[in-house]
């Protein structure tokens, strides 16, 4: 198959996914939108997108004209029932695009946090197999809201983490996709601009737990955008 990653920031790419897609022996694509790169080709003619996390945040038009268009590509792409995977960033992209909604929430999300999947997410063929939760890596200052055709499959104690729509678009707003010099990026960016943005309150700590926990995390990774793809592919 043919996997299209939209980027929208260099330390925030496809990670442990593009594996996942190389294993498998498919083609991977990335377009860095937000760098004002046009698509390799028709975004439409691809047989699965991935919509990835990014510093900004998604009901930011105004100083993001480039989401103006990301929005009405996921919303063509979800109402044509065209496999379609956000994450963070683009979970709240998508959610908007199909009439959801995305928000500032009271208090970030920044490290390891406890989500629990429900019932509709054990019969989901992504979130299935990790019933009944898992502890998950995250970084956000925003979440998402599923519209009326979306479902929702996990939360944390602070937010919605997953949700589908239809039967092969999927928002989730941890990040499964993230490798450890990813991840470390961020946090040397934030403890290079201390005050720039939200932080977590021990970087080091998150640091440390973070590398105990990387192996396991990333291969949780790999396995839930393969199960996307097998979707995708229709199996």
């Amino acid at each position: 198959m043919r996997v299209l990653a939209i980027v929208h920031e260099d330390d925030a790419g496809p990670g442990v996914f593009g594996e996942a897609v190389q294993a498998r022996g498919d083609e991977l694509a990335t377009w860095r939108i937000a760098a004002g790169e046009r698509c390799p080709e028709d975004p439409h003619g691809y047989d699965a997108v991935l919509s990835l996390g990014g510093a900004m945040h998604a009901h930011q038009l105004e100083d993001h004209p480039w989401l103006v268009g990301e929005h009405a590509l996921l919303a063509a792409l979800a109402d044509a029932g065209r496999p379609v995977l956000g994450v963070c960033l683009g979970a709240q992209i998508l959610a908007r695009a199909t009439g959801g909604s995305s928000a500032t929430i009271q208090e970030p999300e920044i490290g390891w946090y406890e989500v629990s999947v429900n019932a509709a997410g054990r019969d989901d063929p992504l979130l299935a197999s990790l019933a009944p939760g898992f502890a998950a890596l995250q970084w956000h200052s925003c979440d998402f809201s599923p519209g009326p055709l979306g479902i929702s499959l996990a939360t944390s104690a602070r937010c919605q983490q997953a949700a589908r729509v239809g039967q092969r678009a999927w928002s989730i707003q941890f990040h499964a996709e993230v490798t450890l010099a990813d991840f470390e990026s961020w946090l040397d960016q934030h403890l290079a601009e201390p005050g720039q943005g939200d932080s977590p309150p021990d970087p080091e700590a998150l640091r440390a737990s973070t590398r105990a926990r990387i192996e396991d995390w990333n291969a949780l990774g790999r396995g839930l955008c393969d199960r996307f793809l097998e979707v995708a592919a229709g199996r």
